[in-house]
């Protein structure tokens, strides 16, 4: 390995390769309006409007620009529907709307700060070589342990580095928590570390319930550190900063409270109606806020001096000096697999001994520029940068390698493909898994199964890109998730998740479900999103939706590149009970190396019988909605009767080779004369008399109507051979109508 200061530098060139990229090409961008002007106090102050509450951290470097004007500036107040700006220039008393841009790269600066200051102390440069060459031999006593929890106390005993591989639903949090706890009884200083938010606050909740069911909790000895929102901590304890100055300071808290009240009623003035003697007041009024946030600032630095475990990200460590000035006895950093290297590396620095707990089968750290050396260190974690998968993929564990070996997350039948083909049979399930998960096994659609292939070969060539991203998205599959979806909500499940490798896939699914099924997503948890978003959650039910088919001719990168076992592992292993993988078995099979994960999982699915063909879609949809129906394509009856009902347009789309029976012909050359009718085809069709014909060569059949209707699936597709036409759609939706004319460029 080259020298630990070589290594250093690398990785700030990685960091500043990132943050240039950031810099040109940053993509958190606002639209601001109704800029104000407000002082000129050293720096050109504004008032900004903004469509929804901006959170960007006071103090924070911000860029604006207006038409081709550019310029950086710094935030002064961002709470509300309001924003002041200090800019270094004026552009004048009033801009009416410009582009803000806020991105990440301070956190990225810090770091680089952090790298410089661990360069120049010997202590700090080994723990880094023994985090990135854990070749020492491990120390910890083998004939003293009584079990996992027991193992792992003893390996941070003995042991400067562990790396723990904490498969999902193998208990991460609840190990973690009892040696923290462990710890916490030696009265040894513990930090909790996470890139996330919510990984911490679900660590330090889970540890404080620990320690307080052995009553020895004492207030302020475990402390959660830093902005969050709270979501996932105890209601009774006091575990934040501004939990300990209300029972500590109540003066000083309620203080605060009435300022930052003020502020937001002043704002709202501002944003009815603009006076200089308004935004005069609320700059005085900031002034007032720093300098209360300033006392509470003191009480939070003895807070954090006082507490045993305290708990922050990543983030706030690299940023705040009571953080990364100490020295603690044992840091844990949990979910390590999505932290950058020299994140990690960071943290180990931060103690005598680390913890790095994370799946490096999960996926990846998240970097955004193209640069060598950003892959490298930014784009694959620690796991792999240290050697330690090496020891896997050679079919052993590192001597500082501690896995959890038993997952109680995923019933038996779904959990058997991760556990053979991602695992390598190192996991297993636990003996109670079975038991606690049938109950949603039970449940429809498909009961009594626990893992199905919903198969759409021969269904027709749905998948497409979306115009602007390029994104990919099928809406043939679309449609079938949601109802899906709508039968696992009517079974009774309120816990479901429709995921997808694609943006606009998930994107199409969001619009779809807040347009039909509103209520019900108010009475359930039903998230749908791209598989990134979904690592670290659970669903009892989990929609997998690959989006892949004809007519095009190449399976995704996201499903077929380096980080695709990681991907289709996330997608599976959120999954509690029912597994439902919505897939083009022919296209897969065909496009689709063998050795691929998703392959496998087609091929694993299809020899354990759990494929569904298209051919029993009758047998699985049991409830129609009003607005999505599901009708027999050869029964007419309904989409003749809607044609009659259509009083302005009908758009129909019209693939090569596709023939249209006479009776079709008939009822469009007999339409009402105010209709507009539009053929999206190659071919002209002039005996259809079309009011506007869009020389495109569309790839499936679909008919709109009134730009609300959509019909599809409908019997006249040329390619009749290839798919006996069992079902049609029609969806009741302007809003993905209107999203699928955008689509074809039809207005």
């Amino acid at each position: 390995m080259n020298s630990i200061i070589t290594l250093i530098k690398e990785w700030q060139h990685a960091l500043q390769n990132e943050i240039n990229y950031l810099k040109k090409f940053g993509s958190n961008k606002h639209i601001v309006s109704n800029g104000r002007f407000l002082t000129n106090d050293h720096s050109f102050t504004y008032y900004f409007d903004t469509a929804a509450p901006l959170k960007i951290p006071v103090g924070s470097t911000i860029r604006l620009e207006w038409g081709g004007l550019k310029q950086n500036g710094r935030i002064l107040s961002s709470e509300g529907r309001g924003i002041i700006i200090a800019l270094e220039q004026s552009w004048g008393d009033l801009i009416p709307e410009a582009f803000l841009f806020h991105d990440p790269w301070e956190l990225l600066e810090h770091l680089i700060q952090r790298l410089d200051e661990i360069k120049k102390s010997k202590q700090k440069r080994l723990r880094v070589r023994r985090l990135m060459d854990p070749s020492m031999p491990a120390k910890h006593p083998l004939d003293k342990i009584k079990s996992n929890i027991h193992e792992l106390v003893l390996r941070s005993k003995y042991n400067p580095v562990t790396f723990v591989w904490g498969p999902p639903g193998t208990g991460k949090t609840y190990t973690l928590a009892r040696v923290a706890a462990n710890k916490y009884f030696q009265k040894k200083r513990v930090l909790i570390l996470s890139h996330s938010n919510q990984a911490v606050n679900v660590l330090i909740s889970e540890i404080s319930h620990f320690i307080n069911k052995k009553q020895r909790f004492q207030e302020g000895e475990v402390l959660r550190y830093g902005f969050h929102s709270g979501e996932g901590l105890p209601s009774g304890d006091a575990l934040t900063t501004s939990q300990l100055i209300e029972k500590q300071d109540p003066g000083l808290a309620e203080n605060k409270n009435i300022l930052l009240e003020e502020r937001r009623m002043l704002k709202q003035d501002l944003a009815r109606s603009f006076s200089k003697r308004d935004s005069n007041q609320l700059l005085e009024l900031e002034t007032k806020i720093a300098k209360v946030l300033e006392k509470i600032r003191q009480k939070e630095l003895q807070f954090v001096k006082d507490a045993l475990i305290v708990g922050t990200t990543l983030a706030k460590a690299a940023s705040d000096a009571s953080i990364y000035e100490k020295d603690f006895d044992v840091v844990i950093l949990d979910e390590a697999s999505m932290a950058y290297v020299p994140q990690a590396a960071f943290a180990a620095t931060l103690g005598k001994r680390v913890i790095i707990c994370g799946d490096f089968k999960q996926l990846p750290p998240i970097a955004s520029s193209r640069d060598a050396l950003v892959a490298k260190w930014l784009r694959e974690d620690v796991f792999h940068r240290a050697g330690v998968v090496d020891w896997v993929n050679k079919g052993e564990l590192h001597p500082h390698l501690f896995l959890l070996k038993e997952q109680r997350r995923m019933h038996p039948e779904i959990s058997a493909f991760t556990n053979c083909y991602i695992y390598q049979s190192l996991v297993g399930d636990h003996m109670s898994v079975q038991d606690s998960r049938n109950q949603i096994v039970e449940k429809a659609p498909f009961p009594k199964k626990a893992s199905i292939l919903l198969d759409t070969s021969y269904t027709g060539a749905y998948c497409m890109t979306e115009r602007t991203s390029n994104s990919r998205m099928n809406v043939w599959q679309l449609l079938l998730s949601f109802q899906l979806i709508h039968e696992s909500y009517l079974a009774g499940t309120k816990s479901i998740g429709y995921v997808t490798p694609y943006r606009a896939q998930a994107n199409l699914m969001e619009l779809l479900l807040n347009d039909l099924f509103q209520n019900e997503r108010m009475a359930a948890d039903i998230i749908a999103a791209t598989v990134h978003r979904f690592q670290g959650s659970e669903r009892d039910v989990m929609v997998f939706d690959t989006v892949d088919g004809w007519p095009l001719e190449r399976a995704g990168m996201l499903l077929t590149g380096k980080d695709s076992e990681r991907l289709i592992n996330v997608a599976i292993t959120r999954t509690k009970g029912k597994f439902i993988h919505v897939s083009n078995q022919t296209f897969i099979c065909q496009h689709v190396y063998q050795g691929k994960t998703l392959r496998q999982l087609v091929d694993y699915q299809r020899k354990q019988n759990q494929t569904v063909t298209q051919k029993e879609i009758g047998n699985w949809i049991q409830h129609q909605l009003p607005r999505l129906q599901w009708v027999h394509a050869l029964k007419l009856e309904k989409i003749f009767r809607d044609l009659d009902r259509t009083k302005s347009s009908i758009v129909l789309s019209l693939p090569d080779h596709t023939v249209l029976p006479e009776h079709w012909q008939k009822k469009l050359m007999n339409r009402n004369k105010h209709v507009q009718l539009t053929i999206l085809s190659s071919r002209q069709w002039t005996n259809l008399q079309p009011n506007e014909w869009i020389s495109n060569r569309p790839t499936f059949p679909f008919v709109i109507l009134d730009e609300r209707i959509l019909w599809l699936g409908v019997p006249f597709e040329g390619a009749i051979e290839a798919r006996p036409p069992f079902v049609a759609a029609r969806v009741d939706s302007d809003k993905l109508v209107n999203y699928l004319l955008d689509q074809f460029q039809i207005h």
